[in-house]
């Protein structure tokens, strides 16, 4: 490093504004750049994969790294899902004008939760700014998209939220320093970009104070929040923030919303994760929205998604959407009388633009003129749908179609101002179409004059002076003036005035040229103020339309989502579900939604039917195969059961469904090693949760419980869950598929269990999966069958195959109840035991009261043998 010497004027400017946003990587407009410097540099150049280079900045050497001004949209979205905060500072004057250093200002700071540039936002995903307060005894969240202005607030137990957070997948989370380590020992569950606030910012005076001053209330009262303490603190210090980050112009936020699960399926993290709804596992595959999302308006992708997170509990909501959707499903195949017709809707729906995100732009003034074009049409198109749906004179349909008729003074006013050629910028100017504003249709035509000025004085020059080769032209330095060749130069006239000598002509200037650019300046100055003004002015006609316009959009939305369903139906041969009072579940040859779309052409899907219900088959312990299909059955009932309470019609031939209120799976687990959690701990915690929050609606999908540990062990504990299932009060309707064959004794000790097995066919050298769903118990899991699928040597398949000979015919080994396993297993090693021992061993069983043993009792009971087997174990070595 070089010794240090004066530091240039520029450089004490950019230190200036940098220490006023020292988190953030600061772009530094200089010329046609954005410039980075020191440690801004080293981390934008490693992101964006540029060069990173140095300049000598008074003796030192500073890391520089840039790129060109107009590739900004190219670069902002990668330092953005980098996870950077990024402050734009721009030149806020004309650098001609000052003879001094530009003004220079930071005029948008852009982070991961607080983005309006179309190039870092997802059409059809919300991107959500969270806010998180842990209290003593609530944690509140808020939620918000600035892009939409949807604001959202709730409380609740820190499990609660930490669910919520992975519903909504916010960018970026807010918290109070003080709170860092939540984050970093994973208590809060989020892979949002966290940022840290002073702990005042979260104080009950301010965020009241911040709240009430943005929506002009005296109270919050009126949003139904005054009772969520945490959940106002948590939304406070999102208004804060907005203002931090230089967002204060936000009419387009105007209500804070509530946000509650009281009429909505509860889904733990788990299921969300277990079922793949929005990702899968491993980022492979398909998750079941990429499936039924045919939606045409970002709006209705960003609602189907909110769907289909929090599918509802209300049958009387239920079924006004699945009323809609089986209208336009009729309407697809001209079943219906109506004269609604299902193509001129899509057609009008796929016309219209992100109506949520055009009004966020207005309100925050950043909106450009093609976007004011394309909301004009998008308005124009809303228009259609509400002309094509006003023939449904009922139902969900009808209640929309009076937000459904569109904001018609916005579409007029933007439809006769926007010229059809406008810019992308509105800063280029030429914004306007003929006829809007006379002022403005007088200085383009003394604009347009212009030529046909110059061309004529051109001519008369040539003709009086007999110069031929004459030119007129203009540049920045001398404006307008007059070219002449230096073999004419003896025929210029004395009135003229030099003004520039070149190497092979002069140039000149004369007073009617000097007034006319004069005039043409002005004229040009004053189109661009005047444009100016007109476009602040229509800015702030639209502002007045905000929530005429958000209601429409909201309107959009449903109608998109609900006709999207329709066409799921109409392509996948979907049945519109039947609710029932009571808690059965009956699905007739229920398919899988995702799976049935990804096999072979010619290959059918092999359907199933599934009862469930709390009087004679509560829980159905499923046995079978690996591959043979049990996964999917299980995943299969709970995606119908979530399509249906969404408002979507089912791939069943029939469904008859009461509601669910909680939806709990258990299917699969991974290490969690960074917390030093086993496969199998993470099993007990999922499977712990569940046992904790039963009701009497609930539905459980359980597979392979208790395979994480040694096989005895497993036994127990997955023949105690289902018992303790069984006897509990709520009665919950259970899937509970197993490779424990030993399960299959459950029938006959319950009266609400039932076998079932995953069918095969056993021929002479292999085994065919059915994958078909049939009453009784499966006596073989066929693992080898498996390893040799998969490609494991022959030497070990043939030597695996011998011992399960062995076994199989070996009379000890044949199927005997639960209760009994243990005993009998003990009793092949008692050989090696002591008389005495043995006795007291077998004391210790034969006294058991199974009938009255709980499933902790058995467990301890179990221990206890164990102990004395081991302490025998010692005595003998």
């Amino acid at each position: 490093m070089a010794k240090k010497g004066k530091v240039t004027p520029l450089m004490k400017q950019y230190q200036a504004i940098k220490q006023k946003h020292p988190e953030a990587l600061l772009l530094f407009r200089v010329g046609d750049f954005y410039e980075t410097f020191g440690q801004d540099a080293v981390r934008t150049a490693e992101v964006l994969d540029i060069v990173l280079t140095h300049r000598n900045n008074g003796g030192d050497q500073t890391e520089l790294a840039g790129f060109p001004h107009h590739a900004l949209n190219t670069y902002l979205p990668k330092l953005v899902r980098a996870g950077e905060r990024v402050a734009i500072c721009d030149q806020l004057e004309d650098p001609k004008q000052t003879k001094t250093i530009v003004k220079r200002g930071v005029t948008e700071l852009v982070t991961p939760g607080v983005a309006l540039h179309d190039d870092i936002l997802e059409k059809k995903s919300n991107n959500y700014l969270a806010s998180l307060f842990i209290g003593r005894q609530k944690t509140g969240l808020a939620l918000l998209d600035i892009s939409t202005g949807e604001f959202l607030t709730t409380e609740g137990s820190l499990g609660i939220i930490n669910k919520l957070l992975q519903q909504f997948a916010p960018s970026e989370i807010l918290m109070p320093r003080t709170d860092r380590k939540k984050i970093e020992q994973g208590e809060v569950q989020s892979s949002a970009h966290p940022f840290y606030l002073d702990g005042w910012v979260y104080s009950e005076d301010y965020a009241l104070e911040t709240l009430t001053r943005h929506f002009k209330t005296k109270s919050l009262q009126g949003f139904g929040i005054q009772n969520t303490h945490a959940g106002v603190l948590a939304a406070g210090a999102i208004l804060h923030y907005l203002s931090e980050t230089q967002h204060k112009q936000l009419s387009h936020i105007n209500r804070l919303q509530p946000l509650g699960d009281d009429r909505h399926l509860w889904m733990d993290r788990f299921t969300l994760l277990n079922l793949e709804l929005f990702s899968t596992a491993r980022g492979e595959g398909t998750p079941l929205l990429q499936i039924i999302d045919h939606t045409h308006t970002p709006m209705g992708g960003r609602m189907l998604k909110r769907w289909l997170a929090f599918p509802l509990t209300d049958r009387s909501a239920i079924e006004k959407r699945l009323e809609a959707v089986e209208l336009l499903f009729e309407a697809q195949q001209n079943l219906n009388e109506s004269e609604l017709s299902f193509g001129e809707l899509e057609d009008a729906l796929k016309q219209i633009g992100d109506l949520e995100r055009y009004m966020a732009k207005v309100a925050t003034a950043k909106i450009q003129p093609r976007e004011f074009l394309r909301l004009a049409e998008s308005l124009a198109a809303v228009q259609k749908v509400h002309e094509t749906l006003s023939a449904v004179e009922k139902g969900l349909l009808k209640e929309l179609q009076p937000a459904l008729k569109g904001c018609p003074k916005l579409e007029e006013r933007l439809s006769t101002a926007i010229d059809q050629e406008a810019p992308a910028i509105a800063q280029k100017g030429g914004i306007f179409a003929k006829g809007y504003s006379e002022e403005l249709d007088a200085l383009r035509e003394k604009g347009a004059n212009s030529k046909s000025f110059l061309d004529a004085l051109l001519k008369r020059e040539v003709e009086r002076t007999g110069i031929t080769s004459l030119k007129i032209a203009s540049n920045n330095v001398f404006g307008y003036y007059i070219e002449v060749r230096n073999t004419h130069k003896d025929k210029v006239p004395e009135e003229w005035i030099r003004k520039q000598t070149l190497v092979n002509a002069e140039r000149y200037i004369t007073e009617e040229l000097k007034e006319y650019e004069v005039e043409i300046l002005g004229a040009e100055e004053k189109i661009a103020q005047l444009e100016e003004q007109l476009y602040t002015q229509l800015i702030t006609f639209a502002q007045q339309h905000i929530q005429e316009v958000q209601g429409c959009a909201q309107a959009i939305a449903q109608v998109d989502v609900l006709s999207s369903h329709a066409r799921l139906a109409y392509l996948r041969k979907y049945k519109k579900p039947v609710l029932l009072d009571s808690g059965e579940l009956r699905i007739a040859e229920g398919r899988h939604p995702v799976i049935e779309t990804q096999l072979p052409p010619g290959e059918d899907y092999i359907a199933n039917d599934v009862l469930l219900d709390q009087s004679e088959q509560q829980l159905l312990v499923i046995t079978g195969p690996n591959m043979s299909g049990k996964s999917a059955l299980l995943r299969q009932t709970a995606l119908i059961v979530i399509l249906a309470q969404m408002g979507s019609f089912v791939p069943a031939e029939r469904a008859e469904l009461g509601i669910v209120d909680r939806l709990f799976t258990r299917v699969g687990a991974s290490d969690n090693l960074s917390k030093g959690e086993s496969t199998f701990m993470v099993e007990m915690n999922e499977t712990a949760s569940i046992m904790n929050n039963l009701s009497d609606r609930s539905l459980l999908l359980m597979d392979e419980i208790g395979r994480g540990t040694s096989t005895y062990d497993g036994i127990s504990i997955a023949w105690a869950i289902c018992e303790y299932l069984h006897e509990h009060p709520s009665k919950p309707k259970t899937l509970f598929a197993t490779h424990y064959h030993e399960l299959n004794e459950l029938t006959h000790r319950f009266d609400r269990i039932k076998n079932f097995n995953v069918a095969v066919e056993e021929l002479k050298d292999k085994v065919l999966f059915l994958r078909k769903l049939v009453p009784g118990g499966s006596a073989h899991s066929f693992g080898i069958h498996v390893a040799r699928m998969a490609g494991m040597p022959s030497t070990i398949v043939k030597r695996a195959d011998k011992l399960l000979i062995q076994m199989e015919s070996s009379p000890e080994k044949k199927e005997t109840p639960m209760s009994q396993v243990a005993e009998e297993e003990m009793q092949l090693s008692f050989f090696q035991l002591d008389d005495p021992l043995l006795e007291e061993i077998k004391e210790e069983i034969l006294d058991l009261n199974i009938d009255n043993l709980t499933p902790v009792e058995a467990l301890m009971k179990l221990n206890e043998i164990k102990r004395l087997l081991s302490r025998s174990n010692k005595a003998i070595s």
